[in-house]
């Protein structure tokens, strides 16, 4: 699979499993809210489109104004090939990402290593997400490591592992210690000895260029995924080389034990 479009294409013709038109997204909806752990200064606000179709959930992060709430009503009763043909990119990704994960669930899934995330505060329970995401990199003492979609904790873990951050992010300007944030994904892809990037890529179209960049570059890339995590799942090996899966409901939703699933590419895939 070379694209993100070629996967939606092979899934509307049931090339990756039964024909998505004849599977219905029971339950669509729009969820915001804001994340301030305790000791940054940084207020995260997340905006989630989601798809329930049988016992799967599909997640797609969006920025601001990219999906109304009107979405709910409207998409609720449709098929999945409906939805993923048309309306706002993340809407799409989040209906094949239901598909993908119906057909195959990351708990069922032989590949995967599931990580149980420890009860605990939020700012417990990210520590941990965090290090288990930079668990995945196997890179050298001061490597480049880009990181596309700044968390804080994030940031942390991979200097935790002696890596150089060059945090990417088109929202936030500094990290909580102040490092400067650019804007300019290009700036970090053609000097990074290896990527680490979010599942929100996928719905902000940036996805397909950071693969084929860590492709033509020949550097790993780590995709660490709360939302679009089977459609990542889709590329492991054929450019993702490792993958931080974690399906709905999300760390963040939770003070309980929950799971994550982490996958890396075979080796010389």
């Amino acid at each position: 699979m070379n694209t993100v479009d070629d996967l939606f294409r092979d899934a509307l013709a049931g090339g990756s499993g039964p024909d998505p038109a004849s599977l219905t997204a029971t339950s669509v909806f729009w969820l915001h809210h804001g994340t301030r752990l305790a000791g940054g200064d940084t207020t995260y606000l997340n905006r989630y489109v989601l798809v329930r179709s049988g016992g799967s959930f599909g997640a797609c992060a969006f920025e601001d104004g990219e999906v109304d709430p009107a979405v709910c009503g409207d998409a609720s009763g449709r098929s999945l090939a409906d939805l993923m043909r048309e309306g706002p990119l993340p809407l799409r990704v989040a209906a094949l990402d239901a598909y993908l994960a119906r057909g195959l669930p990351h708990r069922d899934d032989p590949r995967a290593e599931a990580v149980v995330l420890p009860a605990g505060t939020p700012e417990e329970r990210a520590r941990a997400r965090d290090a288990a995401v930079a668990g995945l990199l196997d890179t050298p003492e001061g490597a480049k490591v880009a990181l596309i979609g700044v968390v804080n904790p994030l940031v942390a873990a991979i200097r935790a592992r002696g890596g150089e951050c060059l945090p990417c992010d088109l929202n936030l300007r500094a990290t909580q210690w102040g490092d400067p944030v650019t804007t300019a994904m290009a700036q970090v892809l053609d000097i990074a000895d290896a990527v680490v990037a979010t599942g929100m890529t996928l719905g902000n179209g940036t996805f397909d260029e950071i693969l084929r960049r860590c492709r033509e570059r020949r550097i790993p890339l780590t995709v660490y995924a709360q939302t679009g995590s089977s459609v990542a799942r889709a590329f492991l090996g054929s450019g993702v080389t490792a993958l931080s899966a974690e399906p709905f409901p999300f760390s963040q939703f939770s003070a309980d034990p929950t799971a994550l699933y982490r996958y890396r590419a075979e080796s010389g895939a």
